[in-house]
């Protein structure tokens, strides 16, 4: 049975108190069992789109510390930003002067950013630390399996044997490009197909299987070659289905020229297989470039250059597909992030560029994120051998937003980075499909006042659209237990309770409110 008409049916049972073993319903469905039994129910209209930045995007010229210009001008000087070109989005933190789409973005509530996003000893070198954030791996370990290749096999068991099928006719992810990447491996097959254009693709696999083979002979070559043919087979398959999709939508905005942004012509094709009806989970796409030693900005105007340049086009090309999504109707459907496999040193360099280094931010967006930025800048001046410090393990990114988006059971994440990360707020609905919305929402109107919480403590205030057991809980930045407040079963409406938030030191933490299968979260600022 297919989950909407699960939900359909199921929704008057559940009102009432029917038990199963001995246990009410009504009670497990308040339960954490339930809330687990919930996530793992399958997705089928929600999609990611993967945006990797090749070549180690700067952080700090992406995102200005406003809280720190002083240090920023003096170890920058021949490549800081001014502050007055730089383009705010809180009191503290700016985005470079090319990105503007992203601002309007982050003005509309459909971008977070997280901060100083790394992890523990990270390595400098390109191919290694890709192949690290790649494969969702410590740094020590050497994997040949892609995160999203591991959890897309356990939405897709035994695949590729069976696929394409009824339930699943279309590929589990693509990459837009020549090159499949290892995030898409499985732990013995890829999870996906790389196109560079869907026509294309058709064409060329509908003419590789015009050709006449022999049955391979029975031996370790030959059952080899038999798996080639076998996927040549099913992407023969696919191809159909994806030009088919292709062609049933048509692009909304007007996207520049692949000359122009290379990334925007990418994001484009993505934009009309999702609005074409092509049910793929995974999209990746990139652009490269960033890995600027040298000549990072025009020594006559620091606004511009080769980063700039770059930066433009990542805005310009989310800005766009973000608004060719809403006038397709899916943009609800869809969430986007970047990556890159680390950042840059706190010190330029003397040729008016960077060198690797490790902790960086990354963006997510949507119009199901919960807007603003997670984190804090980091600090310029305490350094960890001259490297930013992390703040968040990449993995927590992974953890969160397949939990959150997707809906991943714990043994689902677990297969996909092995153990489990601290959960950041990063989707502020729950993890359903987004036409079900009604069936499990989020609490509503999370807030707390003051904030910044100076002296004393705070007020948090919530809105639960119906009775339930609520569970409340205080976390640091990286989502570590600080402590759970009282709650217990409440009526419908708004509900209060002060928080006295003295023992905290000054910093971000999360405030999380759970109410049944219902969650909301926000954020609060220590500041003394």
């Amino acid at each position: 049975m297919k989950r909407r008409s699960f939900l359909k049916t199921a929704a008057p049972v559940l009102a009432t108190p029917l038990l199963m073993n001995g246990l009410k319903l009504n009670a497990l469905s308040r339960s954490p069992v339930f809330d687990e039994l919930a996530s793992a129910l399958a997705v089928t209209d929600r999609y990611l789109v993967l945006i990797q930045l090749n070549g180690g995007n700067d952080g700090i010229n992406t995102v200005i510390p406003l809280d720190q210009l002083s240090v920023y001008n003096q170890v920058r000087s021949r490549i800081a930003i001014p502050e007055s070109k730089a383009l705010k989005i809180s009191d503290a933190s700016a985005l470079h002067p090319a990105m503007t789409g992203i601002q309007t973005m982050f003005k509309d509530g459909m971008a977070t950013l997280i901060q100083g996003v790394t992890y523990p000893n990270p390595n400098q070198s390109h191919f290694r630390s890709t192949d690290i954030w790649m494969t969702g791996s410590d740094s020590n370990q050497y994997i040949g399996s892609g995160w999203a290749g591991r959890y897309l096999t356990t939405e897709y068991p035994n695949y590729p044997k069976g696929y394409p099928n009824a339930q699943y006719p279309d590929p589990p992810a693509i990459q837009i490009g020549a090159v499949m990447p290892l995030a898409l491996m499985g732990p013995s097959q890829n999870m996906g197909l790389a196109i560079q254009d869907p026509n294309t693709f058709y064409t060329t696999m509908n003419a590789i299987a015009q050709g006449n083979y022999p049955a391979p002979p029975a031996t370790k070559p030959g059952n080899e070659l038999a798996f080639i043919r076998q996927v040549q087979g099913e992407s023969k398959q696919y191809s159909k289905t994806i030009k088919d999709a292709y062609d049933k939508a048509t692009n909304k905005v007007t996207y520049p020229t692949a000359q122009q942004n290379s990334l925007a012509v990418q994001m484009a094709t993505v934009a009309r297989l999702i609005a074409g009806g092509l049910k793929t989970r995974i999209y990746v796409v990139q652009i490269g470039g960033f890995d600027t030693h040298a000549l990072q900005v025009d020594d006559a105007d620091t606004t511009t250059g080769a980063h700039a340049t770059l930066l433009g086009r990542v805005s310009e090309s989310v800005a766009l597909f973000y608004q060719d999504l809403k006038q397709l109707g899916v943009q609800d459907k869809v969430l986007s992030m970047t990556f890159s496999e680390f950042g840059r040193r706190v010190e330029a360099n003397g040729s008016a560029g960077t060198d690797h280094g490790t902790a960086a931010p990354m963006f997510v967006f949507g119009t199901q994120v919960n807007p603003g930025i997670i984190g804090v800048n980091p600090s310029l001046t305490d350094l960890d051998n001259q490297n930013l410090k992390m703040q968040h393990d990449y993995r927590s990114v992974y953890f969160s937003v397949l939990k959150q988006w997707f809906g991943a059971d714990s043994a689902a994440l677990r297969t996909a980075v092995f153990r489990d990360f601290p959960e950041l707020p990063i989707i502020k609905t729950s993890s359903t499909s987004v036409s079900e919305n009604d069936a499990f929402a989020t609490a509503a109107a999370l807030s707390n006042y003051p904030n910044p919480v100076a002296n004393g403590g705070t007020t948090i205030r919530y809105t639960l659209p119906d009775a339930a057991e609520v569970n409340i809980r205080i976390m640091d930045a990286n989502g570590r237990m600080i402590t759970t407040l009282a709650g217990g079963y409440q009526q419908a409406g708004t509900q209060q309770l002060h928080f006295d938030a003295n023992g905290l030191a000054n910093g971000m933490y999360i405030i999380e409110v759970r109410a049944g299968l219902r969650r909301a979260a926000t954020t609060m600022v220590v500041e003394r």
